[in-house]
């Protein structure tokens, strides 16, 4: 799953209910010193990079964790394939649901977020585990690549390579909503006994489309880092730090996906 819902709806959802920093040109009395009165030094806990940075690290930490639990619980049969334990499906449920609520209550992502981490973290563990039993090192490979994607994405949003313009947001939300209802019709498809299974072939069309899928995914990121940036500059409250690195870490877990099915591809040509 991506996460489109990073967006200045978010933003504006907080500053309507009172969240983000005033503007000053609103201020009634702007040109009278405030002295009729006592001074408070209090001041709101605001949303910062450091601390976004600090919950995302957070939620990494429990992800990976999980990962491991995961991989050691999936069973390996003697014909050298891995079970896919029942509770890994229940992972992808639980973290759905997560992704889904926090969608609407953004403020409930301090405590989902862990929850989300934790079950996909599971579900992460096995399905990296099943890869791996046919294909050594594939796991280390995509877990290094998407090292790379996000160094990369990080260095040229931060030196303005990359713009994240209004049109740049559309354009990316717009084919990564397009993506997902493809992924959700071809699931419904395969349910009812059809088969779109071209993009997970290792034909040059199946490489192309999880080509098309990882970049999609890596361009995402910039959406995470612009929203991080603005969300600061805007004084959104400390609780958006969770929401933002909830947001961040569903776009990892996602692009890391791509990239284990797209390094799969290319092993078995």
């Amino acid at each position: 799953m991506s996460n489109p819902y990073l967006n200045d709806r978010a933003m504006a959802s907080a500053a309507k209910a009172g969240w983000a920093a005033p503007d000053p040109g609103t201020m009634a009395g702007r040109n009278t010193p405030l002295t009729d009165g006592p001074v408070s030094s209090w001041r709101p806990r605001v949303m910062t990079v450091q601390g976004t940075a600090t919950a995302t690290g957070v939620l990494l930490v429990l992800l990976l964790a999980s990962a491991t639990v995961g991989w050691m619980a999936a069973p390996t049969y003697d014909t050298g394939e891995t079970g896919f334990p029942a509770l890994a499906i229940g992972g992808v449920i639980v973290g759905l649901i997560c992704a889904i609520v926090v969608h609407f209550k953004p403020m409930w992502a301090r405590v989902l977020g862990p929850v989300y981490a934790v079950a996909e973290g599971f579900f992460l563990g096995v399905i990296s585990k099943a890869y791996e039993s046919y294909q050594d090192g594939v796991v280390v490979q995509a877990i290094g690549a998407t090292v790379g994607v996000f160094a990369v994405m990080l260095f040229m949003y931060r030196t303005q390579i990359i713009k994240v313009t209004d049109r740049f947001k559309r354009i990316v939300i717009g084919a990564t909503l397009g993506l997902m209802a493809f992924y959700l019709v071809s699931f419904v498809i395969n349910i009812f006994g059809g088969d779109v299974s071209f993009f997970r072939s290792t034909s040059w069309l199946g490489i192309g489309f999880s080509l098309f899928a990882a970049g999609l995914a890596a361009l995402n990121l910039a959406l995470d880092f612009d929203f991080i940036e603005k969300g600061s500059k805007a004084g959104m409250p400390k609780a958006m730090e969770w929401f933002a690195a909830f947001g961040l870490l569903i776009t990892l877990v996602w692009l890391y996906l791509e990239l284990l099915r797209l390094l799969s591809k290319l092993n078995q040509r």
